[in-house]
């Protein structure tokens, strides 16, 4: 490995996210720098291993070798693979020509717990009147069940639930538990105790009607800059969070997944987290792990069945008036995918009566004017824009750009009084750093856009009206750069004359509310 750095210094970074510790098996990340021009190809990512050279280690070697190890072949064979790609043409046209403000160090977050006691727990929204509860544990023999109630100490009902684990070349997770429990009344905290000891916990219920307030933060990571933005979220009271994409930024790394269980845990396990997956949750290897998400589907189930989904990947779901819709920008979303179908469906059954508000999450943004990442929505933006636009969808939130953005109603990449309001919000606190390079002029369609760190506040307040809001992380306060009401579409009568016309306007839009 070493040799290798040597004789292309400016060519490849290393990255070992984990601390590095004595008579321990390491698994480095070696990658190639990022290519400044669109005509420049991008190579994988490789991992490499690492060895001590202490006399323990030695003796632990000579006994079990690492090449008898059924994965060091194939593992050998992806990484020649990556260091030396036949057909340099297969990555052309990724553009990352934008420089990175520095980013601050990765937290990691230690356990502290026994092997029996719950650690990285959270709860997400499970269906009408249900929450369920993850966690894991070290000790297999732990039972999957949910003690809770109404008062501390007093758990008054019992649900029990299912478990999984995974491994990824050397690592294999603890017991990774999901329950669901309920019927649960709204806008109620309930204690509870996960596999019948350790801590108690406590969260609070959504409301069953308006006002509710959700928050919104991407590409969050396990940083610095993502402890300050948690810490601000904290400081004012929500019902749920919600993610789209890129999490733990682990990157195969899979400590690093129970890192930032423990990291986010305090918080996820007072208020439902609804996430969907962006780009750093895929984690395949070719040949071993072809297929991804290994990790993210057996950590963070969502409530796909209860949607009618047939993938965690993408699902729905209903609080308070508004409907929800995750999506996913890496599984297939053409028309004739499973994906496709599933939204078309969806966004049928939803009565704009009952829930007037419609919001669509996805990670890689259909509308950025940002030079990170540029165009990489575009094909699931023309695959999908038309369903958005005839169930006359809300708002749309995206990440991936470490930067913040908000857009004017558009369709077709024109101002339309009758499409959605898109915002990029990829500025949780990932480990990459912002994106800093705007395109210029700022188009007509580009309404507010920042590179900080933060997190966003939309507070539902009526079946017509919605205050939105963008708090940049500033020193140790959160700071309010960016304000909007925004108003239901719902009550737009012009917009749905003909839902099936997809000619879009021309009308002006009032960029202080819409």
């Amino acid at each position: 490995m070493s040799s290798l750095l040597q004789a292309y210094p400016k060519g490849f970074q290393v990255t070992s996210l984990t601390p590095l510790q004595p008579n321990f098996l390491h698994i480095f990340k070696i990658q190639p720098r990022a290519p400044r021009t669109p005509s420049s190809y991008y190579k994988p990512p490789c991992l490499f291993m690492s060895f001590p050279t202490s006399s323990n280690h030695k003796q632990l070697k000579m006994e079990n070798p690492i090449w008898k190890n059924p994965h060091f072949f194939p593992l050998l064979l992806t990484c020649t693979f990556f260091l030396f790609p036949l057909q340099p043409s297969l990555s052309a046209g990724l553009q990352d020509d934008y420089i990175r403000q520095p980013p601050r160090k990765v937290v990691v977050a230690p356990h502290l717990r026994s092997k029996s006691d719950p650690q990285q727990v959270h709860a997400s929204l499970a269906g009408k009147e249900y929450m369920r509860i993850s966690w894991v544990t070290d000790e297999k023999d732990v039972a999957s069940k949910v003690e809770y109630g109404k008062v501390s100490g007093k758990y008054e009902a019992m649900a029990v639930g299912n478990h999984t684990s995974y491994h990824y070349f050397f690592y294999s997770s603890g017991k990774i538990h999901h329950v669901k429990i309920g019927p649960l009344e709204p806008a109620t905290t309930y204690y509870y105790r996960c596999g019948g000891h350790g801590p108690e916990f406590s969260f609070k219920t959504p409301p069953q009607t308006f006002p509710i307030e959700f928050v919104v933060v991407g590409d969050l990571g396990q940083t610095e800059w993502t402890a300050s933005t948690l810490s601000h979220v904290d400081r004012k009271d929500y019902d749920v969070f919600l993610l789209p994409g890129d999490l733990s930024y682990a990157d195969t790394q899979q400590p690093l997944w129970d890192s930032f269980g423990r990291l986010v845990e305090p918080y996820a396990s007072r208020r439902p987290w609804m996430v969907t997956e962006g780009n750093h949750e895929i984690e395949t290897f070719p040949i071993i792990y072809p297929h991804g998400f290994k990790a993210y589907n057996a950590r963070w189930l969502m409530p796909y069945q209860e949607s009618g989904s047939t993938s965690n990947l993408y699902y729905s779901f209903d609080v308070a008036g508004s409907h929800i819709i995750m999506l996913g920008s890496y599984t297939d979303f053409d028309e004739d995918s499973a994906q496709y179908k599933w939204l078309e469906s969806d966004l049928r059954k939803v009565d704009r009566k009952k829930t007037p508000w419609v919001i669509a999450l996805l990670h890689a943004p259909w509308y950025n004017t940002n030079l990170a990442h540029k165009g990489e929505g575009e094909s699931m933006r023309k695959a999908m824009e038309d369903l958005l636009y005839r169930a006359r969808v809300d708002v749309v939130f995206a990440g991936h750009v470490h930067a913040y953005e908000r857009f004017t109603r558009i369709y077709n990449n024109k101002a339309d009084p009758c499409g959605p309001v898109y915002i990029n919000i990829g500025d949780g606190g990932n480990r990459e750093g912002l994106a800093l390079m705007f395109e210029n002029p700022t188009p007509e369609v580009s309404v507010y856009r920042e590179p900080s760190f933060g997190h966003g506040r939309l507070r539902v307040v009526d079946e017509s009206r919605a205050h939105w809001s963008w708090h940049r992380n500033k020193d140790s306060d959160p700071f309010v750069a960016d304000v909007v009401w925004l108003q239901s579409l719902t009550i737009t009568k012009s917009c749905w004359h003909n839902t099936a016309n997809t000619d879009g306007s021309k009308s002006k839009v009032n960029k202080d509310e819409l």
